[in-house]
């Protein structure tokens, strides 16, 4: 019926944690709904506060055609994101690893350094800081 995506930024992820920005980036999706829904079923062990019912439903992804989508949705995004960030800052290879600690992409980042767009809150790149 209707479908929204929600964003945390890299500086709110390093400030709340990654759980909770992602939390806050579901109610953020939730509150851009044209309409409030009457059951939000989450991914997961945690559910968001939100201005509707909500239900954690763990391994959903594999249980719930709505999640299913909704995780399609999200990947889709996440991939433009990142292909987005890999034009911004293409040696760290963001269009192959999609932001995740691949050998490939700790590689990069023992070799550039962190770019704006690393978290700094992500071990590898906090340890590079701290040197």
């Amino acid at each position: 019926m209707a479908w929204a995506l929600g964003v945390a930024s890299v500086e709110e992820i390093d400030a709340l944690n990654i759980l909770k920005a992602s939390l806050l980036a579901m109610r953020r999706a939730v509150e851009a709904l044209p309409q409030c829904p009457s059951l939000a079923l989450i991914d997961g062990v945690h559910a968001p506060a939100l201005p509707c019912p909500a239900r954690a439903l763990i391994g959903g992804d594999g249980l719930e055609p709505a999640i299913m989508a909704a995780s399609i949705l999200a990947k889709v995004a996440r991939d433009a994101m990142m292909d987005e960030l890999h034009a911004q800052y293409p040696l760290y290879g963001f269009d192959r690893h999609r932001g995740y600690g691949t050998p490939a992409h700790l590689a990069a980042l023992r070799q550039h350094g962190p770019s704006a767009a690393h978290r700094r809150s992500f071990r590898p790149v906090a340890e590079w800081c701290s040197q």
